[in-house]
């Protein structure tokens, strides 16, 4: 149950898919109800779409309720598995809670972060009292929560969120990554082999602390003309972030691809010698996974998500605040010191594999399989028997 889906790329939508696909390949039957894009060719079976209203250009979209098709469906699900918990995680409780059939819920963002991004007139208000408020209650509605990882499990907590959190990595399949076809051409860029390139992959929002990662760059490419960065996606903070770039003469130096296909995504990281992120945002940075199962060391700010997945000193450089200076300075750690720069390529290679799609989709099969039978005894409540009753006879869409 998304908000959005494909044609919309997003690490979510990326994580379904591939999860999808290997629960799929296990012998499982997965359906992917959404809102929106009604008209687009989907590349894969079972994902059915209901009206919705876009929300800005967020790439999701809001109803009130599915479409009959979808709730049809829904009522033969064995367990429903929620990933946005606004307009689809809702509608799932008031629909699955009556019937009997568990919902599992993953918490894949940084929702108080978001709001103070996007709404940041209205942030104290939204963030401090709807975010919280909500997620806690809608929490204590669900079957299972899960938290991609530890340091989200324990926003989470102190968000108040009492049900229980069980801590599963969203899984990356890593073998594109370990084995790209071919790295794309420096040349391409203007970048020589002997440049040091860093990279960034991902949503180019307000929210991912942009700016901050590029008046970082400013300073170390003051300092080395070897220095270049490409920035990997597009999004609402593009055209400031361009200007920022004209602004500090960096026009040769930074270059922003657009939008690119997610399976050419392992090309450009194997093109790139270093990935670097200033975003705090992240719950399981699934750009940072596949940045070093490309090989590649990062550099990143302390926070849930980041701190979780980077071992400082071994697998990339984390500060331990939004420090200007101190991130700047391990950039140019990065860019001047060859060897080590190739020993955390190499740690962080190896540290990637728990991340494998095919350990974590066993994980999260075991989750469903314990809510299943955790939950069985609903079927026969006098509620469920009779909401099941009026869905049979047509009373109840």
């Amino acid at each position: 149950m998304v908000d959005t889906y494909k044609p919309h790329i997003s690490g979510i939508t990326n994580y379904i898919s591939l999860n999808k696909r290997y629960l799929e390949q296990a012998g499982h039957e997965v359906f992917v109800f959404t809102f929106g894009d009604e008209d687009y060719l989907d590349d894969e079976s079972n994902v059915i779409r209901s009206p919705g209203l876009p929300i800005w250009d967020t790439g999701m979209y809001i109803n009130v309720r599915h479409g009959r098709k979808a709730y049809n469906l829904m009522r033969t699900m064995d367990i429903i598995h929620v990933h946005h918990p606004f307009t689809s995680g809702a509608l799932s409780i008031s629909f699955c809670r009556p019937r009997g059939i568990p919902v599992v819920f993953t918490n894949h963002t940084r929702y108080d972060l978001y709001v103070q991004a996007y709404l940041a007139g209205v942030a104290d208000l939204v963030s401090g009292t709807f975010v919280q408020t909500y997620l806690p209650i809608f929490c204590r509605s669900c079957d299972l929560v899960i938290s991609p990882s530890e340091g989200m499990r324990q926003v989470l907590i102190r968000m108040g969120v009492e049900a229980p959190i069980d801590v599963v990595p969203n899984g990356v399949d890593l073998k594109p990554f370990h084995q790209p076809s071919a790295p794309q051409e420096r040349a391409r860029f203007g970048f020589s082999p002997d440049d040091v390139i860093l990279i960034y992959t991902g949503r180019l929002g307000p929210e991912k602390n942009l700016q901050f990662l590029l008046r970082s760059f400013a300073g170390t490419a003051q300092a080395y003309d070897h220095v270049g960065l490409v920035l990997v996606g597009d999004g609402p903070e593009r055209e400031n972030l361009q200007d920022l770039v004209l602004h500090r003469n960096l026009k040769e130096r930074v270059h922003f691809t657009g939008m690119v296909p997610y399976d050419e995504m392992p090309c450009y990281l194997a093109m790139a010698d270093a990935f670097v992120t200033a975003s705090v945002t992240e719950v399981h940075p699934l750009s940072v996974i596949e940045a070093m199962a490309a090989g590649l060391p990062v550099l990143g700010i302390q926070s849930p998500g980041v701190g979780d997945t980077v071992e400082d000193g071994k697998t990339g450089f984390i500060t331990p605040e939004e420090d200007l200076a101190a991130f700047t300075a391990r950039m140019v750690r990065l860019v001047i010191d060859h060897e080590t720069r190739h020993a955390m390529a190499s740690q962080a290679h190896q540290a990637v594999e728990k991340y494998a799609i095919e350990k974590t989709v066993q994980l999260i099969l075991e989750r469903y399989q314990m809510v299943i039978e955790k939950t069985a005894h609903r079927k026969n409540d006098l509620r469920t028997r009779t909401f099941r009753f009026l869905d049979r006879v047509g009373r109840v869409r």
